[in-house]
């Protein structure tokens, strides 16, 4: 002490020694004298010592016995002034530490003495305290005594002294061992060997222990001697003692200096042998009582346990077990035995409280109970100390519930039998503040209707003790309801809270060191060290892992236990917090450690908690996890039970629900309480997700139950959205949970963003769960339309999205399910199921990956393959998703797909036909997208699927115009490859050479469509190919479409194909397409087609299925004959070109003959295109034009290299094209002339099959009966010219045989009536129809051939004859066409309007045709009269015999011209052919042809027909001209070559002459026209030929002149008669005028006779005969008589007859002259 040392202080202390002394002997001056000397002799002592020496302190200590002396006999007087006033003193001087032990020990004696006498006992307190305090002076017996002397103060009467000796007696301990602590400090660094303690019963022999350390041991040897109530060995003077006292001095040392107890063994055995047994002695009282039972059986009373005591007990315990653990590990095991046992529910409450206190010291000191659990439950034998007071705890709580609560005793009872003051209701209801409006409830837990307020007890963590600290209550306290409960539930959530971070923080130490391992461990130098390390490391670890799992295993049923029901029982939303916190922590720890059948039950319980009371869950209740939850435990005898919730909690309802059943069920209520639990457990699976392995499943089921039930719905991207449920009553939130909502759809969707951080194990448990949960909620879906549960599909979608980086590990579990749900039969299921889908294959693709996708091939079709799998649903709603799908991936990858397109490309041209227009639309607008944008971009390898893809959209037939637009992709696909054919050509050659060699390494061939081809070709195959199948689609709109497109692609873009290609183009290709036209047409419907469907009409050339494929077979034909045309060049070198020709001549001939109109014109256009190929070039310097194009031979030459080399890729025309392959570098192939003559016979063939087959009349006729129509035959007709040129060397009789057969049938067909007027002429325009100019044409062809041709030619010229004048005859008698009846048109010459009869069939107005063959046959004729051939075959006698037909009917012709055409024609014929016929008399070739000829004048020149009534005068006169012209012919042409006239034949004219002459009146004239219808001119040229031929005429034979003189002496008499005749009946008459016929007849008469004789006056005299003459004569009287008639027309035809007579008015020469002579 710097104060007390210090010179000022050492002065001071001296005055105030003297001033003390000199008070003492003035006090005791007069009562004690002695002690007044001793002062003052004590007062020179001071002197003396201060003056003497100068460490006065060091001084006064040696003598401080004498100093002190007067101070001890002043308090010996007992006198209280005097004993103050001494104590006074001596404390100053102890304060001065100047009293050396001597001194010390007299000063203790002293006070005892003092004690004894109970004088100043504060004072002496003070003292002692003073003494010991301040130095070490006082030592063993002394040290002892002065200790007793504090007990001994400790246990007076006084109040006041016995607390201040009780804290003396406390603070002197702690001197006692904080002197032993000073001690071994200073002795510290001198190590010694410890000897071995002894265990001898002479417990003083302490010999080994240094004084501080013996005087330690002594006293707390003692406290335990006097706590047992034994005699003390070392407070020598004790006189009584308690144990409580006792029991807080001892808990006070051992809490207070543990070190002594654990560093020297003589104290540790103290402790052993001592202390414990103690506790344990003590404690019987309490472990044997039981609370309520009667008198026990044994003889001796059982001891009541004492509060007071039992509370210290506890505190020792808990000292002994907090510090000393290590050193009792046996001991301990019996206390925490009995503290387990204190929880009993039989101990008295405030027992069971304090017990439960202690335990709550326990439970906050996590090491300990790992050494608890290291101990003794890791031991084999030992007792499960720590599951036991876990369970122990679960019990208690349990307990404090079940057992009914009676309230608190009304009095401290130690008997314990409680007092039935408290009512069951009474606290159940104090706990509610005002029932009813807002009823705010106290923190508590209810259950069952016991009802138990939770008290704020501590804060977390630290265990503050109530009942344990109340050392001064004697009495048992009362224990306030809930308190128990309160304290054991802290002792739940410390020991979790304890246990997992102690827990957690070492194995996060574990898992950094292995880290840092893992990164040091390259750098280390040997290996063996990191070997050794790591075994090290492991071994450490491995022990670790053991205890805590030990610990977890020991603790977790019993917390479950308790925690679940607390849980149930909670109405705290703090509370609730705190032990769903616990849960959570737990599982999560379970989890670490994998241990999973406890994770699994702590999960569960919170599942529980989150669901409504008896919520049917199946997961919850059938896996093995939560089996524990209906069992009971069996811990250590007691049984605790798992309690299920109960439903009756006073819980605030937050929402009301449907449950997701199959059965549709009432609806269930969540409470705030199910929303916090549902809230911990969105916690845990988003913080420990990782360690939630199988139990993601009991996590996310439980979660889609309160999903459901809370009517979130899934929105895009997997997130659930508040949605209103769709049927049933409506979920019912508060707007407490409507605020909620958000934030839990919110945290739902965090969690699984936070999937991206579990490791892949983990990820897979998670996607796991999720698809069973999936598949759960299909089977739920099956057979009912009800909303189902989308929460795992939602999920899978998010998870899905969030991991994309690692997609890999995932895809294929993940897409796989949904692919499943996208099969369900639950429309909305599919739905969200392809949503889920096509959303991961979108963002997969969109993701930017590492490597990107355009290096990781694989992961790009791994991606794409759930897309193609799509295709195998059949579910429409399914593959429209697919295909927006594939339309939104074209649209933002399209670039990029790479390897990708196959299954794109597959997956458009997987929708099949049944599969809905809107379907088919999408896919096909993503299609259309396809070969708009990205051709260029895709693989050339994919351009076949595109054709094929676009092809089979062709083919549906769902929407026509799809297949169109379709038709029109092809031909965008068809100028690509033309445009972009080098670089695919090239592409192409470099994977088929890849291929090859693939191919060839694994020994397979090669095999793809048109394999020889090059894989160029092959791609334009395949187009055409596809086009070829859209050419027979049972559409017509498709099919002209296709045909257009095909023909139109091969025609443009042909050239670009290998030339030996093309033999697989017109075999494969065009011969494979017309095959099929021609059968489907051939097949095809008749029936009517009403009109096409809604609106469309159809016109009636396409209202059958027949007439739709006719148009077909048209276009298809037309294009095939096209090609055959346009590029000869290329097909004639292939080598089958003949079979080729054949097989197309063979179509156009099955074309021609279909019983279709349409069909069989274009055939013949076709036929007619393809002869008009002009032969290849032979001379390379003049190409000839084909007489089709007229075009400028295009400037190429230059650019196009030869074909050796590569392929133009120019578009040319035909000839361009043709020049160019020409004037390249190789010479054409010339084809031989004998090839070519082949080809064109087989086309002559050909058209003869058409020919006769067309125009064979049918055998029977009915309304169906096929007819050729006009615009057939007059194109079949029309090819023969043409055809001819080719093969005229060749053509010889039979041909044209053939020939005139088909020409004779063709102009024979009728034409139907509907067509009649388009095609007849109106019957006055005297017109061809294009046939039968056709037909003459044609013969005027073939004659101009003979004419030039060579002489063997020649000898058609009759056959030609014969086809003509056949066609002359149809004139008057038209062809008939088999039994057909047809109606003649000239019948309608009078009456126009028959023309629209009812008649099927109108015979054409063959009359034009017929004159126009005549004048063909007079041409002719003209040109070839002496051709021998025509000579002999009596052409001439042919022509008259036909002539005469027409001839002979005049008037009745069906019309007029006809007749005169024949006679003008017969003229021209004779004027020519009668010299010919002359020439050759001789010769006998004509001899029957004369008879014919007078046959035929006499049937022109008498005919049998009327003529019409209206034929006019001016007619007449004409028609009688040409009469008068043929008798002229004959009177020049015939009569003056009678010599060379067979004698017939003249005899028959002269006939003929005759009759004209006179008898050629007609019966039937007017009075009017009687002067004309004579015909005079006619008789008179007949009368003057006759005479002529009479009387001019030599005359040869005797005979001959006679028939010339009875022909006029008959026509003389004849007219004789008729004159008398008529006279007789004039004169009869009298005024009646006499009929007109006579009248009429009369006039001839008359104009006869004047005729006759002018022709006798023109005739030379010497060729008339006299008696002619004399006839003549002799008419004149008769003439004269006629005079007197009446009518005027006879007497001017009289006086024309008389006038001549004046000629023969001569004199009688002779006998005049005779008279006058």
């Amino acid at each position: 002490m710097s104060g007390t040392n210090s010179p000022e202080a050492v002065k001071k202390l001296l005055e105030n020694m003297q001033s003390d002394l000199r008070a003492l002997s003035l006090e005791c001056k007069k009562k004690f004298p002695p002690v007044k000397e001793a002062a003052e002799s004590g007062i020179i002592k001071v002197k003396t010592i201060a003056a003497r020496n100068t460490e006065i302190l060091a001084a006064l200590k040696e003598n401080s016995s004498e100093v002190v002396q007067p101070f001890l006999m002043g308090c010996g007087t007992k006198e209280p002034k005097i004993t103050q006033l001494c104590l006074a003193a001596i404390q100053r001087l102890m304060s001065h530490e100047v009293v050396s032990e001597t001194a010390a020990g007299n000063i203790i004696n002293m006070l005892w003495q003092l004690m004894e006498n109970s004088l100043e006992e504060l004072k002496l307190l003070q003292t002692v305290l003073v003494l010991l305090t301040t130095n070490t002076v006082v030592h063993d017996e002394a040290l002892s005594k002065a200790i007793v002397l504090c007990f001994r103060l400790h246990f007076t009467k006084d109040n006041i002294t016995n607390n201040t000796a009780a804290a003396t007696v406390r603070q002197v301990v702690t001197v006692v061992f904080e002197r032993m602590v000073a001690e071994d400090e200073r002795h510290r660094d001198i190590i010694e060997q410890p000897v071995l303690v002894q265990a001898n019963s002479n417990r003083r022999s302490v010999s080994t222990l240094k004084p501080c350390a013996k005087d330690a041991y002594m006293l707390f040897q003692d406290l335990c001697q006097l706590v047992n109530a034994d005699a003390p060995y070392w407070l020598v003077g004790m006189t009584e003692m308690t144990r409580t006292f006792g029991l807080e001095l001892l808990e006070s040392v051992l809490n207070d200096f543990p070190q002594v107890f654990l560093q020297h063994q003589e104290f540790s055995f103290l402790l052993k042998e001592r202390v414990c047994p103690l506790v344990i002695k003590l404690f019987s009282p309490n472990i044997k009582f039981r609370q309520g039972s009667s008198t026990s059986s044994s003889p001796a009373p059982v001891e009541k346990p004492y509060f007071p005591i039992c509370m210290r007990l506890l505190r020792v315990v808990s000292v002994l077990i907090k510090q000393f653990y290590s050193l009792l590990v046996t001991e301990c095991e019996i206390f925490l035995s009995l503290l387990v046992k204190f929880l009993d529910a039989d101990k008295p409450q405030w027992l069971r409280a304090v017990a439960v206190e202690s335990i709550h010291r326990l439970c906050v000191q996590p090491q300990l109970l790992r050494s608890f659990c290291q101990s003794y439950d890791m031991k084999q034998h030992s007792t499960k100390v720590f599951r036991d007071i876990v369970n122990a705890l679960g019990s208690f709580i349990q307990s404090l519930f079940l057992v009914p609560p009676t309230g608190n005793p009304a009095t401290p009872n130690q008997a314990g039998n409680n007092n039935s003051g408290g009512t069951v209701s009474a606290p159940a209801n104090s706990g509610m503040l005002g029932i009813g409006g807002g009823v705010t409830l106290l923190p508590a837990f209810e259950y069952r209707g016991t009802w138990i307020p939770i008290l704020t007890i501590t804060v977390q963590g630290s265990a503050k003790a109530t009942y344990l600290e109340m050392l001064d209550k004697v009495e048992p306290p009362t224990i306030p309801e809930g308190y128990a409960m309160s304290v054991a539930f802290h002792c739940l959530l410390d020991l979790v809270r304890g246990i997992t971070s102690m827990i957690e923080g070492e194995l996060g130490e574990v898992e950094t060191e292995c880290q840092t391992e893992a990164a040091s461990s390259p750098t280390q130098s040997s290996e063996e060290q990191e070997v050794q390390s790591t075994s090290d490391q492991m071994d450490k670890e491995i022990v670790n892992r053991a205890v805590w799992e030990e610990m977890v295993n020991a603790c977790w049923c019993g917390l479950l236990a308790a925690l679940s029901l607390l849980l149930d029982a909670s109405t705290d939303e703090a509370a609730t917090e705190n032990i769903l916190k616990a849960e959570l922590t737990m599982a999560s720890l379970c989890g670490r450690l994998g241990l999973v059948t406890s994770r699994d039950a702590f999960i569960t319980a919170i599942c529980k908690g989150s669901l409504p009371p008896h919520y049917a869950l199946t997961v919850l209740n059938t896996t093995t996890a939560a089996t524990l939850s209906n069992k009971s435990y069996s811990i250590q005898g007691q049984n605790v039970m798992m309690i299920s919730p109960s439903s009756e909690s006073h819980q605030q309802v937050v929402a009301v629900g449907q449950p997701l059943a199959v059965q549709p069920q009432g609806t269930v209520m969540l409470t705030s309480k199910n929303i916090q639990c549902m809230r911990t457990l969105l916690n845990l699976a988003h913080c420990h997700g990782a360690v939630l392995g199988t139990s993601w499943q009991l996590v996310l089921a439980t979660l889609q139950h309160l999903v459901w039930i809370l009517g979130l719905k899934p929105s895009s991207g997997g997130a659930l959205k508040p949605g209103r449920a769709v049927e049933g009553p409506s979920t019912v939130l508060t707007t407490a949970v409507m605020t909620d909502l958000p934030v839990i759809s919110n945290i739902l969707s965090r969690l699984f963003e936070s999937s991206q951080y579990l490791d892949d194990v983990s990820l897979h448990h998670l996607i796991n769960a999720l698809c069973s949960l999936s598949l759960e909620a299909m089977d739920m879906a099956y057979g009912n339309n009800k909303e189902p549960s989308l929460f795992a599909v939602a999920k899978l979608l998010e998870t899905g999205l969030v991991n994309m980086h690692r997609i890999e590990i995932l895809w294929r579990p993940l897409t796989g399910h949904l692919l499943e749900v996208c099969q369900h039969p639950n429309s909305r299921m599919r739905e969200w199921g392809a949503e889920a889908l096509t959303s991961l294959i979108k963002a997969g693709l969109t993701f930017n990956h590492d490597p990107p996708l355009s290096e990781n091939q694989r992961l790009q079709l791994l991606l794409l393959n759930p897309l193609k799998e799509m295709s195998s649903i059949n579910h429409p709603d399914i593959r429209l998703k697919q295909l927006e799908c594939v339309l939104q991936i074209l649209q933002s990858q399209g670039d990029s797909l790479g390897p990708g397109w196959p299954l794109v490309l597959g997956v458009m041209g997987a929708i099949r036909n049944d599969q809905g227009e809107s379907l088919i639309r999408t896919a096909f607008q993503c299609l259309q997208l396809v070969v708009t944008d990205f051709l260029p971009t895709m693989p050339c390898t994919c351009l076949q699927i595109v054709v094929d893809v676009a092809g089979s959209f062709g083919l549906h037939n769902q929407e026509l115009n799809i297949s169109l637009t379709s038709i029109g992709l092809l031909w965008n696909i068809s100028d690509y490859f033309f445009q972009r054919g080098e670089t695919i050509e090239k592409e192409l050659n470099k994977e088929e050479a890849a291929q090859q060699k693939q191919a060839e390494e694994k020994g397979v061939v090669l095999n793809r469509p048109f394999h020889p081809a090059p894989p160029f070709d092959c791609l334009w195959l395949c187009l055409y190919a596809k086009l070829g199948e859209l050419c027979v689609d049972p559409r017509p709109a498709v099919r002209k479409s296709a045909g257009q497109t095909l023909f139109s692609t091969i025609g443009a873009h042909g050239t670009l194909l290998q030339h030996s290609t093309w033999h697989t183009v017109i075999w494969k290709v065009l011969f494979h397409l017309l095959d099929r036209v021609r059968e489907s047409s051939t097949t095809a419907d008749k029936e009517k087609i009403e009109s096409g469907g809604g609106n469309i009409l159809i016109h009636h050339s396409r209202d059958t299925a027949e007439k739709q494929w006719a148009e077909t077979w048209v276009l298809t034909l037309a294009g095939v004959a096209r090609i055959f045309n346009t590029r000869r060049y290329l097909l004639q070198p292939l080598g089958d070109f003949s079979r080729a020709w054949d097989v197309l001549l063979d179509h156009i001939q099955s074309a021609a003959l279909s019983k279709n109109n349409e069909v069989s014109l274009a055939a013949l256009k076709s036929f007619q295109e393809i002869l008009q190929i002009v032969s290849p070039v032979r001379d390379s310097d003049k190409p000839e034009t084909p007489p089709a194009v007229n075009v400028p031979v295009p400037v190429l030459l230059g650019s196009i290299s030869g074909p050796g080399l590569s392929r133009p890729f120019v578009r040319t025309d035909s000839i361009g094209e043709r020049l160019g392959r020409y004037s390249s570098s190789e010479p054409p192939t010339v084809t031989d002339e004998l090839e070519d003559l082949n080809l064109w016979w087989a086309a002559w063939n050909t058209w003869y099959r058409i020919g006769s087959e067309s125009t064979k009349p049918p055998i029977t006729f009915d309304k169906l009966t096929f007819i050729p129509s006009q615009p057939f035959l007059t194109a079949l007709i029309q090819i023969f010219p043409a055809l001819y040129q080719h093969i005229k060397t060749g053509f010889n009789m039979d041909d044209l045989q053939k020939l005139g057969v088909i020409l004779h049938s063709a102009v024979s067909v009728p034409i139907s009536s509907d067509a009649s007027p388009f095609i007849l002429p109106s019957y006055t325009e005297a017109v061809l129809t294009s046939l039968q100019e056709a037909v003459l044409t044609a013969l005027d062809v073939l004659q101009k051939a003979i004419c030039v041709g060579p002489e063997n030619m020649q000898i058609m010229y009759p056959a030609i004859f014969d086809q003509l004048l056949a066609f002359v005859e149809f004139s008057c008698k038209p062809p008939q066409y088999g039994q057909l009846e047809t109606k003649h048109i000239a019948n309608a010459k009078y009456n126009q309007i028959q023309l629209f009869a009812p008649a099927e069939w109108v015979a054409l107005n063959y009359v034009p045709f017929a004159e126009r063959s005549l004048e063909v046959v007079v041409d002719l004729y003209q040109k070839t009269a002496c051709h021998k051939a025509v000579v002999n075959e009596k052409v001439l006698q042919n022509i008259i015999k036909t002539l005469r037909v027409p001839l002979s009917l005049k008037y009745s012709c069906p019309s007029e011209s006809t007749w005169r055409l024949a006679v003008s024609s017969l003229l021209k014929v004779l004027s020519i052919g009668l010299p010919v016929a002359r020439q050759h008399a001789s010769s006998g070739k004509f001899d029957s042809m004369w008879p014919e000829l007078a046959n035929t004048f006499e049937d022109f020149l008498f005919t049998k027909s009327i003529p019409p009534d209206n034929l006019s005068i001016q007619e007449f006169q004409r028609n009688e001209s040409i009469d008068v012209e043929v008798v002229q012919l004959i009177s020049t042409e015939i009569l003056p070559y009678a010599n060379f006239i067979p004698k017939e034949f003249v005899g028959q004219i002269m006939t003929m002459l005759n009759k004209g002459s006179i008898h050629s009146q007609s019966s039937s004239f007017t009075e009017a026209e009687i002067d004309i219808r004579l015909r005079e001119e006619f008789s008179k040229m007949c009368f003057e030929t006759l005479l002529q031929f009479s009387f001019s005429n030599k005359v040869t034979t005797p005979q001959e002149g006679y028939i010339s003189r009875m022909a006029l002496s008959v026509l003389l008499k004849r007219s004789q008669d008729v004159l008398h005749r008529y006279i007789e009946d004039e004169r009869l008459s009298g005024k009646c005028p006499l009929p007109r016929q006579q009248v009429t007849e009369i006039i001839f008469v008359l104009k006869a006779v004047s005729t006759l004789i002018d022709s006798l006056k023109k005739t030379q005299p010497e060729n008339v005969d006299g008696n002619t003459w004399a006839q003549v004569i002799a008419l004149y009287p008769t003439l004269v008589e006629c005079i007197t008639c009446s009518s005027s027309e006879v007497c001017s035809a009289l006086k024309e007859a008389l006038v001549p007579f004046k000629d023969f008015m001569q004199p009688p020469a002779s006998k005049v002259q005779n008279g006058e002579s």
